[in-house]
């Protein structure tokens, strides 16, 4: 039920990847932030998005059932926007540098 993950997605980013990640989000099930403060909520849903240097860190609570779908999703949106394989750097997945 609590989920902890990182994405291979750098804070260092422009300003455009990060304005199609906004995009994923709000697109996602839940959606109840905003900009400032991504956050997915429902019952016994409360997830949140944080720009860490280890990389995009969403953490919080959602019962793994709703989990493995949305979390899924969410790797299949933004590898698909972003252009390249989006996932956790702990399972091999690389950071792609912005010049």
């Amino acid at each position: 039920m609590e989920h902890d993950i990182n994405l291979n997605i750098h804070y260092t980013a422009p300003e455009e990847v990060w304005e199609k990640i906004d995009m994923v989000y709000t697109s996602m099930p839940y959606w109840a932030g905003n900009k400032d403060q991504p956050q997915w909520v429902g019952e016994d849903i409360d997830l949140r998005a944080s720009v860490e240097p280890s990389g995009l860190q969403i953490f919080g609570t959602m019962p793994d059932d709703i989990w493995e779908k949305w979390y899924s999703t969410l790797k299949k949106k933004l590898t698909e926007l972003l252009g390249y394989e989006i996932g956790e750097p702990e399972d091999g997945y690389e950071f792609k540098w912005f010049d």
